[in-house]
C-alpha cells in the first residue's frame, strides 16, 4: 500500500465509482467497495474498479451459518481483493470456516477481517440489543475471539485501537472506519478520531468516505489527509 488510506466508494453508480477512484488514486493506498456497490454492480463492477490498480477492500460483512459464509468467501476469491470482512457475531465456527476457505487462495489470499462493534453504535445502542458490556469491552472480546478463530484482524472504532492492540498484538490487522478530519461533520458516526490520531495509535488501514468523496475536490481532500499523516 502507498499509505493506509482506503477511500470508501459507497455508490451504486459504476461510472461515479470509477471517476472518484481515478481522481484519488495518486493519493491513497486502496479503495473500499461497500454493500450498495457490490449489490448494484456485481463482480463485473468490482473487476472494473480493480483495473484502477489499487488494492480493494470488499466491505460485504458476511454473517450466516459457517457453510454459507465459506461459500461467500469462495465466491469472491477470483476477484483478488486484499480485504474481505465478516461479522464476528457469527461466532467461532463461522469465522474459522471463512479463514479456512481464504487459505485456499495461497499466498494471494485476502485478509479476512471481523467486524466488531459498528462505529455508529455506542453503549446505549448495545444495551438496546441485550449487550451489557461497554462498546470497547465488547469490541476487545470479539477481537480476541476473531484472533483465536484464525482471522487476520478486525474492523474497529478508532477509540478501540489501543485496547485491541494491547490484547491482540502488533501483527493483528486493525481496519478503522469512523475517521473524520478536524471540523468535518460526524454524520452517523459516534466514536471517531482524526486521521493523524488514528494513524498514531496504530491503525493499519483507515477507511475514509464522505470527507473525501463529498468534498468539492476529492483528489485534493485525499492529498491533504495523506499529507496530514506525515506532518
Amino acid at each position: 500500500m502507498k499509505n493506509p488510506i482506503f477511500v470508501a466508494l459507497d455508490t451504486v453508480d459504476l461510472d461515479q465509482a470509477l471517476a472518484l477512484g481515478s481522481a484519488v488514486a495518486p493519493h491513497v493506498g486502496g479503495l473500499k467497495l461497500g454493500l450498495e456497490f457490490c449489490h448494484a454492480c456485481g463482480p463485473q463492477g468490482i473487476a472494473a474498479v480493480a483495473e484502477l490498480g489499487l488494492p480493494l477492500f470488499l466491505d460485504i460483512k458476511l454473517h450466516d451459518i459457517p457453510n454459507t459464509v465459506a461459500g461467500g468467501i469462495r465466491a469472491v476469491l477470483p476477484l483478488a481483493p486484499m480485504i474481505v470482512n465478516i461479522h464476528t457475531f457469527g461466532g467461532r465456527a463461522m469465522m474459522e470456516a471463512a479463514a479456512k476457505e481464504a487459505q485456499k487462495a495461497g499466498k494471494d489470499r485476502p485478509w479476512i477481517i471481523g467486524v466488531t462493534v459498528l462505529t455508529s453504535l455506542d453503549d446505549s445502542d448495545l444495551s438496546d440489543v441485550g449487550v451489557t458490556k461497554s462498546s470497547q469491552d465488547q469490541a476487545v472480546a470479539l477481537a480476541q475471539l476473531a484472533k483465536d478463530s484464525g482471522l487476520d484482524g478486525v474492523v474497529c472504532s478508532p477509540m478501540d485501537i489501543e485496547a485491541i492492540r494491547k490484547e491482540c498484538g502488533p501483527e493483528f490487522k486493525l481496519i478503522v472506519p469512523g475517521i473524520r478530519p478536524a471540523g468535518a461533520p460526524l454524520g452517523d458516526q459516534k466514536r471517531v478520531l482524526t486521521p493523524s490520531e488514528a494513524y498514531q495509535l496504530g491503525a493499519d488501514v483507515m477507511v475514509i468516505g464522505r470527507p473525501i468523496t463529498q468534498a468539492d475536490d476529492p483528489a485534493e481532500a485525499a492529498r491533504a489527509i495523506a499529507q496530514s499523516l506525515s506532518d
